[in-house]
């Protein structure tokens, strides 16, 4: 398993597995899948549900807790300094753990960002009193983050945004890469599969045939190269399953590179079209849900 260093020095797993919509009866047996087959690295979050679940996968796994690497994401519900930190407890008990590797704030509120940011610091508390390991954001784009690093000190270690190449975002990588925080792809083999109102029409990029080609030159799966691509990128990638052969598929990644010419093909594969709600477009009153208590 390849890993990356984040700007605090601490190491993550390149590629994990994510469990967004991943109904919490099917969870426990896609971690333990995962854990089972070399994933040293789960993505959760609060407002997934399925935090429980992802805890019980672990502990019943047999590998050593300091050998797992624990992703999950504050709501947008629990926004507020003394919230975050109550959501951050939250979490921990549902995952049964002490410290969190990694706590991300799972959107921006551009609507109320002064509570955006009171979170944050909530977030920078935690890491300096040792109950997190790292911090970071997803799905800001880069007014959010000059804004972010303006009023708060510690840089976000990452900023997890969808990825893939219909959908690149390469102001916002770019801004990232500027400010050392690592970039790391939610959906990065090419999209959500359902979200209601948004991308109906829009077609798999797992079809496209520069990604078939490339994937029959290699002997590989579309999926597979793209999760090669943003890699070789040098982002972290989280790709969803429940079948234990495409978890399996998914971290046979390590045996293979692209060549430059590949990587321009499937970067010459852009949209611009996003398969997720438009992060200016969350608020409180579109996407209020409460998370409940442990």
């Amino acid at each position: 398993m390849q890993t990356l260093t984040l700007n605090n020095g601490v190491e993550m797993p390149a590629l994990g597995l994510g469990v967004f919509q991943t109904p919490p009866d099917e969870t426990q047996a896609a971690v333990k899948a995962a854990l089972d087959l070399g994933y040293r690295h789960i993505d959760t979050a609060a407002a997934y549900g399925n935090e429980r679940e992802v805890g019980q996968a672990i502990r019943d796994s047999g590998v050593p807790r300091d050998e797992i690497f624990i992703e999950t994401k504050i709501w947008i519900s629990d926004y507020g300094y003394d919230e975050t930190l109550h959501g951050f407890d939250k979490s921990g008990k549902k995952l049964g753990v002490d410290q969190i590797d990694l706590l991300i704030l799972h959107q921006a509120l551009p609507s109320d960002f002064d509570k955006t940011l009171a979170s944050y610091r909530a977030l920078e508390k935690l890491l300096a009193d040792g109950k997190v390991r790292a911090i970071g954001v997803s799905n800001f784009m880069v007014d959010h983050l000059t804004t972010l690093l303006d009023a708060t000190s510690v840089v976000p270690a990452v900023n997890q945004l969808e990825i893939h190449p219909y959908f690149q975002q390469r102001a916002v990588l770019d801004f990232d890469d500027q400010h050392h925080i690592l970039n790391q792809a939610w959906s990065p083999i090419g999209g959500i599969t359902f979200y209601p109102g948004y991308g109906e029409d829009r077609k798999s990029v797992l079809a496209d045939p520069a990604v078939t080609r490339i994937a029959k030159v290699h002997g590989k799966s579309p999926a597979q190269v793209l999760l090669r691509w943003g890699l070789q990128q040098g982002r972290s990638v989280i790709p969803k399953s429940t079948k234990r052969t495409r978890i399996a598929e998914n971290i046979a990644v390590f045996d293979f590179e692209l060549t430059a010419d590949e990587v321009t093909a499937l970067d010459a594969l852009e949209t611009g079209r996003r398969g997720g709600p438009d992060p200016e477009n969350v608020t409180l009153a579109a996407y209020v849900r409460a998370i409940p208590e442990a």
